[in-house]
Order: structure tokens, then sequence, then C-alpha cells
């Protein structure tokens, strides 16, 4: 009996284990994305499965105002496939973490999409944003 049971906690293990290195190899790393003002640092992505996340383009970083002396604030912009780009607002004289899921709700999943990190100048300049990197899922 005791040696089954040694076995059933083994084998939960190296699966449990097995599960959490397998979702860990989907993430891969963004370069930095900046421009005057502006950093993303540390950014990963990942494409999500059908039925997980709604399918969606997942990624995560850390938003930086880096001119803190000018009064504007920062935001990525992020778009998928056929749709426009969604904006997720920083902080201004801050470095915040963001972790969010952008998807088509029309399809099962996510297989294009565009990042961004952008400074808001307000209304009488133009933002400026990085350079926009550009990820397909690999098939």
């Amino acid at each position: 009996m005791r040696k089954s049971a040694t076995s059933a906690v083994l084998a939960a293990g190296l699966f449990f284990g097995g599960a959490g290195a397998a979702m860990a190899v989907g993430w891969h790393g963004l370069p930095l994305l900046d421009s005057d003002g502006v950093a993303f640092r540390q950014g990963q992505y990942f494409f999500n499965p059908a039925g997980t996340n709604h399918g969606g383009f997942e990624w995560r970083g850390d938003l930086e105002d880096t001119d803190r002396k000018d009064g504007h604030n920062v935001y990525m912009q992020v778009r998928v496939q056929g749709y426009a780009w969604n904006r997720f607002n920083g902080k201004q004289k801050a470095k915040v973490h963001l972790h969010k899921t952008v998807y088509d709700g029309a399809a099962r999943h996510t297989t294009e999409a565009y990042i961004r990190a952008c400074r808001d100048r307000g209304s009488l300049r133009p933002d400026n944003c990085s350079l926009t990197k550009h990820y397909k899922t690999k098939k």
C-alpha cells in the first residue's frame, strides 16, 4: 500500500511539474519598445490556443514614463488582425506592470497581432510611438 501511494504522489508531481513547464514554453520575449518619453521593458507575448483566454494574444511587461518632467502620459497599443488598436494606459511619472489579452471575438483563436508603446502628447501635437512589432502564430 505504501509503495503505491508513493508512486501516485511521484506521478502527480511529474504530471503537474510537466504541465507548468509546458505552459511556460509558450511565452516569447519582446524586444525593448521605446520612443521619446516611453519604454516597454521585459515584455513577453503568447498566442493562446482555442478555448483558452478566448484564443487571444496575451502580453505582459513594464510600461514606463521615461520623461517624468514632460507632463505626458504613456500607453500601449495592441491590435489583432482585422481590428482597430486597443489602448492600455500607463501612469504619468511612473512604471506600471501590464498583463492583458487582446482577441477577435468572432474567431476561435488569434493568429496575428501588432504591439507598440506610445507617449500621449496631448491634442495639439501627434503622439510618438515605438516601432510596431508584428507577430504571427507558427504553423
